[in-house]
């Protein structure tokens, strides 16, 4: 017996698959998708959420002093003439960071092997690049995720049967986090 489901895939097709649903998952919070892909979803999806329970809180916080451009009212950074050249103003900020320790990184490493990025757009600006944002997943898997699942021993997602699909009467589930 197979340790998985093939789904009809080539592998790299596969991975591509599961990848994409299991960050769908993740940012959007539930899913909806066929029986078969939401178990082989699940499996994965789990496998993160129990690795940022785990090492959600092996940080350190560390104060940092970093220089950053100077802004004007309009956002734009100011300049300043030297010696017949213009030259960008920085001002040194503090600021504190978290470090995370070695198992911690080794986990947001494997997080990253699986999902993929996403790219928020304004409603407002939908199909423009402007005001589009990174979202960082692994973030929101620790400080967001994680936190609501301390108290549980697995079985972060459920799946809840909807019904035949109409084109093709496969059997049609959302996936949701619990």
């Amino acid at each position: 017996m197979a340790g998985y489901r093939k789904l009809g895939r080539t592998s790299s097709q596969r991975k591509a698959l599961i990848r994409s649903q299991v960050t769908a998952l993740l940012y959007h919070g539930k899913i909806r998708t066929t029986e078969t892909r939401a178990k082989e979803i699940r499996k994965v999806a789990e496998g993160l959420i129990a690795m940022a329970v785990k090492e959600k809180d092996n940080y350190e916080t560390v104060k940092v002093t970093a220089k950053v451009p100077r802004k004007d009212k309009d956002g734009k950074r100011v300049k300043e003439v030297v010696d017949g050249k213009k030259v960008t103003v920085f001002d040194e900020v503090e600021k504190e960071i978290k470090k995370d320790n070695a198992s911690r990184l080794h986990a947001r490493r494997q997080m990253l092997k699986v999902l993929y990025g996403v790219t928020e757009v304004p409603e407002a600006a939908a199909g423009k690049k402007k005001n589009t944002k990174e979202v960082d997943l692994v973030a929101k898997l620790f400080d967001e995720i994680a936190p609501k699942y301390v108290s549980r021993n697995g079985g972060y997602t459920r799946i809840v049967k909807i019904g035949p699909r109409k084109g093709d009467a496969a059997m049609e589930v959302l996936l949701e986090l619990v």
